[in-house]
């Protein structure tokens, strides 16, 4: 029913080593975070009582479905299904599974059942975690089956969403970008529905209130249908409609692009040609700069038509956040703690994820097109071709980089990144500009290192779809990832029983990022960035909680500054030095990169 190309994901999928090394290492980090809240509530130096286990399952229960899992399924699905359909454009095979007799439905719902393969996979080893924490008490079997029907439904919804998305653009960076904001936009207007509809209509569109409300069901409920039932049904019909909509727009929006003309040539010139005049391309002839991978990162379409529909959904995304996280200003209960962590902390993760997509992509579709080995064997040097992408990455992500940075501006300016204690309030204004200072320079650190990070693995990474996934999957754990050991390291204030499962997790993030920055090519250098840019963030993140910025326990960002930017700038020397120096060496091309 769903044609050759589901079949072929379903025999190839479990043969692939990466398969069950993922499995492994998820299943192993549920395991891990068992520890850390039976720790916690528990403990190993008494027997643990009824009541005992009953908390500890529901609290567990709580951290792997709401935490953990749907995080994960949400953005990970989404940037499946939408890579996996822009790889094969950027291949130019696409276009040859529509000159089959393949029909609409089968390429729409094969690539997308196809690619969310892994993801179903990782939901369904969780389920025999989450039935054994029936065993423990605390935790209905009513409330197993509906968190694991909202996380299905929700992993769904946004595969549908991300292959509409790539099924539309004709370049990878548009996909993954469109797919990422419009997935923060729904998140942000369900939040609003909550204005005008009843907390239950929401949860029927809210992932996360849907699975709050199976997870802290009301002692009193209303007659009617349950929200994770719900939200199930409204998940099938919007994937349904996306689907359709795909099915039916499949070959209208493929294959896309303007053809090339050539223009018809008078017999006289073909005569006499003037060769300083011929060109393939109609129209007036273009100047290329001195570098040519600049010119035609800044003044080509090398990253699709309309790139404004990319910036029109950020600038939305980013007012709606702003409105949310600058009205406390005009309420009268004004900023309360960790005020400006309300807007940065978003946006700042949003734009990392924007401006490392940009990066991979700037690689992934050189590579798939066949053009990056032309690239490599003509007479630019290492510096030219690594600088001229770094330079067009940044100009096209301008806008991402420089809004968070004016919203930091408007924190300082209402002075809400540092308080002076009460006995110097002469230092207000000092002490947020000096907070400003630190927090534009280490961010422009962290969104350098996000730039560098795309292209680095990307050059190092022959599969694209693997390669755009390790990039965002790296800034993802070390952004998200981190703020979720972090909030499960403090769910109760007692750091030192902990111990195992804080090692656990900076070893994981050290492990991972070092695979990532090394893979099969290691040199000193990148392991010894993958052990610093790790503990610089968990650092930073708990400087800032012990620090309480915006009241009068602030604490000096100075410290934090240098640690961030030292690690995440020795880090990118590290990436960024070998490609300009060794480029062939980096890229694994030679001997001696083999070596």
């Amino acid at each position: 029913m769903l044609g050759a190309i589901f079949v072929r994901e379903w025999l190839t999928v479990p043969r692939r080593p990466r398969h069950y090394i993922v499995r492994t290492a998820y299943l192993g980090l549920l395991w891990v975070l068992g520890l850390t809240a039976w720790q916690v509530f528990v403990g190993w130096d008494r027997s643990a009582t009824l009541g005992d286990t009953a908390r500890f399952g529901s609290v567990l229960f709580y951290v792997l479905t709401f935490w953990v899992q749907l995080p994960v399924l949400l953005f990970f699905a989404a940037l499946s299904s939408a890579s996996a359909i822009a790889r094969e454009k950027d291949r130019r095979t696409f276009v040859l599974l529509l000159m089959t007799d393949l029909r609409n439905h089968e390429i729409v719902l094969g690539k997308l059942f196809g690619s969310l393969f892994q993801i179903f996979f990782l939901l369904a080893g969780m389920t025999p975690v989450l039935a054994l924490l029936l065993l423990l008490g605390g935790v209905s079997s009513e409330q197993v089956a509906q968190a694991l029907l909202i996380m299905a439904a929700a992993a769904l919804a946004a595969g549908s969403l991300g292959g509409l998305v790539a099924l539309w653009r004709e370049k990878t960076f548009p996909a993954l970008a469109l797919t990422v904001l419009f997935l923060v936009l729904y998140l942000c207007v369900v939040q609003a529905v909550g204005i005008w509809a009843s907390e239950r209509v929401q949860s029927w569109m809210d992932p996360f209130l849907a699975l709050r409300s199976v997870l802290e069901p009301p002692v009193h409920s209303d007659a009617g249908l349950a929200p994770a039932y719900g939200f199930a049904a409204v998940m099938l019909l919007l994937s349904l409609l996306l689907n359709a909509w795909a099915i039916l727009r499949l070959r209208v929006w493929n294959p896309s692009g303007e053809p090339i003309m050539q223009r018809e040539r008078p017999e006289a010139d073909e005569v006499e040609p003037d060769r300083a005049k011929a060109h393939a391309a109609p129209g007036a002839v273009r100047r290329v700069w001195a570098n040519p991978i600049l010119w035609r990162e800044m003044r080509t379409r090398a990253y699709g038509r309309w790139p404004f529909l990319v910036q029109a959904a950020y600038y939305l995304v980013f007012g709606l956040i702003c409105y949310w996280a600058l009205s406390p200003l005009w309420t009268s209960g004004g900023p309360g703690h960790f005020f400006a962590a309300r807007g940065l902390l978003p946006l700042s993760i949003l734009s990392l994820l924007l401006v490392s997509a940009q990066a991979a992509t700037a690689i992934t579709s050189e590579r798939d097109t066949g053009a990056l080995d032309l690239l490599l064997v003509t007479d630019l040097t290492p510096q030219e071709f690594i600088f001229g992408k770094l330079w067009g990455i940044l100009y096209n992500t301008k806008s991402y980089i420089l809004l968070p940075l004016a919203l930091i501006v408007v924190y300082a300016y209402f002075g809400t990144l540092a308080t002076p204690p009460r006995a110097h309030p002469e230092m207000s204004g000092a002490r947020n500009l000096e907070s400003m200072l630190c927090m534009e320079v280490g961010g422009l650190v962290v969104l350098a290192f996000a730039a560098v990070l795309g292209v680095h693995v990307s050059l190092r990474t022959i599969n694209s779809q693997l390669a755009i996934i390790n990039t965002l999957g790296t800034i993802f754990f070390l952004s998200v990832g981190t703020l979720v050991c972090i909030a499960l390291i403090v769910i109760n204030g007692r750091f030192e029983s902990q111990w195992f499962s804080f090692i656990f997790f900076l070893a994981a993030g050290i492990g991972g990022l070092w695979w990532v920055l090394s893979a099969d090519r290691p040199s000193p250098a990148l392991t010894l960035a993958s052990f610093l840019c790790p503990p610089a963030v968990f650092y930073s993140v708990t400087s800032v909680l012990i620090g309480k910025p915006g009241t009068e326990e602030s604490g000096d960002p100075i410290i934090v500054f240098l640690v961030v930017a030292g690690a995440f700038g020795f880090a990118l020397a590290a990436m960024l030095v070998p490609l300009l120096s060794e480029f062939d060496v980096a890229l694994g091309r030679t001997t001696a990169g083999q070596e």
